[in-house]
C-alpha cells in the first residue's frame, strides 16, 4: 500500500524541533541525501553518522514504514491567527484579480505562471486546482485546454512524468484564495 501524506506548515522546523524525528533518506544508485521534506515519527533504522534512516524511502515504503512530507508553506504566516484565515475563506474571491500580472506574481506557486494563469482565467477553487496540476511537467500539455477537457484528463495518474495530486493542488489552491482575498479585502 502506497502512502503519501502532506502536512503543511508556515515552518516545518518549529514543529521538528518539538517532536522526535528522522529524515527520510533519498538514494539515486550514486549519492545518499536527505529528503527535502519526508520524516518519520515513529523508530525506524538510523544510520548513526549522518542521522538519516538508513533505507531510501521508497524502499522504507515498501517494508512498511510510513514517511511524512512536512512542508514548509510560508504564505501561512502572512496571517495573523485563524480567526483572520477563517473570515477570509468565506468571502468569494476577485477572480478578475486574476487577470492581472502584478497580482499574480504576488501570489503563492503561480506566481511565475502569470502568461498561463491569464491564458486560462480561473474562476473557481476547482479552476484554480487543475490550473496548479497543468502548470506541472506531467499536465503542460492541457494548457490552454477548455476547462472540461483539463477536467477529463487533469487527474489522471500516469507514472512518467511529475504532476500534482487532486488533494495537493485544492489546498495550495486554497491557500491562493486566501491570499487573493487578503490582497482584495484586506487584513482581518
Amino acid at each position: 500500500m502506497s502512502t503519501d501524506v502532506d502536512i503543511d506548515f508556515a515552518d516545518r522546523e518549529q514543529i521538528l524541533r518539538l517532536i522526535d524525528n528522522v529524515p527520510a533518506m533519498m538514494n539515486d544508485g550514486k549519492k545518499q541525501r536527505k529528503h527535502n521534506t519526508g520524516v518519520y515519527f515513529h523508530h525506524v533504522p538510523i544510520n548513526p553518522f549522518t542521522g538519516l534512516c538508513t533505507l531510501d524511502y521508497k524502499q522504507a515504503e515498501n517494508q512498511g514504514w510510513f514517511k511524512i512530507d512536512c512542508l514548509n508553506v510560508g504564505i501561512y504566516s502572512e496571517f495573523s491567527s485563524n480567526d483572520e484565515i477563517d473570515h477570509l475563506l468565506e468571502k468569494d474571491p476577485a477572480w478578475e484579480l486574476l487577470e492581472h500580472r502584478e497580482v499574480i506574481e504576488q501570489l503563492f506557486h503561480i506566481h511565475s505562471h502569470a502568461d498561463t494563469v491569464i491564458r486560462m482565467k480561473p474562476r473557481s477553487v476547482e479552476q484554480l486546482a487543475m490550473l496548479l496540476a497543468v502548470i506541472r511537467p506531467g499536465k503542460k500539455h492541457l494548457i490552454g485546454r477548455s476547462w472540461d477537457d483539463v477536467e477529463r484528463e487533469v487527474w489522471v495518474k500516469t507514472d512518467d512524468v511529475y504532476s500534482f495530486k487532486k488533494s495537493l493542488s485544492f489546498g495550495y489552491a486554497m491557500a491562493i484564495v486566501l491570499q487573493l482575498n487578503k490582497l482584495a479585502y484586506g487584513s482581518f
